[in-house]
């Protein structure tokens, strides 16, 4: 099946983060209109969602074609995530792994519910593809981020609403080096200087410091993945 669907929209699950920044530019070159979606469920980086702002003003100015696809940038309020969660991305608690093997900032259910959340959106509004930044190559161990898990679900929801969604996680088999990479196929080094500069990563929500790969803490273990990939990206471009 081509990956191109110049006649459909799509729904990008938009963080304001480095993945969902690059998701979104990988729909808008492949639909002929994209509508985004950001949650706020109290997490302590919820100044990702603020970037978000900029992030698309900064696409509509590299490319025409993109600013005429853009549509409505919704946001859902999902403040019960938070009160049932105890992780580090809810609460002012150290980041550390647990027992299981899974770092504290896993919020269980989280991917399940947004993605749930943006089927229903989906639904309502009559657009049948969602895409997300799930990636299974560069994680943290995160079950939800898991391909397994997306198409499980992908099966739940088409079952459950009597539609044919299809879940499409661009970045799944790339590493942070290749998703950089990604990028700058898509935007050029416009796009990739975007990124770096507004969208947002650190888990601490610390926007304090910029680095060479964007701002953050630069200890998080996002902002580590961050910064590694763009080392490597570097080295890998000459």
């Amino acid at each position: 099946m081509s990956d191109r669907f110049p006649t459909e929209t799509a729904l990008v699950l938009f963080s304001g983060g480095q993945d969902s920044a690059t998701c979104l530019a990988w729909a808008l070159e492949r639909f002929e209109r994209v509508e985004m979606l950001g949650f706020d469920y109290g997490q302590r980086h919820l100044i990702e969602l603020a970037c978000r702002e900029r992030l698309l003003d900064g696409m509509k100015s590299l490319r025409a074609d993109w600013a005429g696809k853009l549509g409505d940038s919704h946001t859902l309020e999902i403040a019960t995530l938070a009160t049932i969660s105890d992780t580090a991305l809810t609460r002012d608690v150290a980041i550390a792994m647990q027992e299981d093997g899974l770092p504290n900032t896993f919020v269980p259910g989280r991917n399940l519910l947004f993605l749930t959340f943006a089927a229903a959106l989906a639904y309502r509004r009559g657009i049948r593809h969602i895409i997300g930044g799930m990636c299974e190559t560069d994680y943290s161990g995160y079950p939800d981020c898991r391909d397994d898990t997306i198409r499980a679900l992908q099966t739940a929801l088409n079952l459950g609403m009597d539609r044919t969604f299809e879940l499409h996680t661009p970045l799944m088999w790339l590493d942070k080096a290749n998703t950089w990479q990604l990028a700058h196929d898509l935007g050029g080094a416009g796009l990739v200087d975007l990124i770096r500069e507004y969208s947002h990563t650190c888990y601490l929500g610390d926007r304090g410091e910029q680095h060479e790969w964007g701002y953050g803490c630069g200890e998080c273990p996002a902002c580590a993945l961050r910064a590694n990939g763009w080392r490597q990206y570097v080295e890998r471009s000459g």
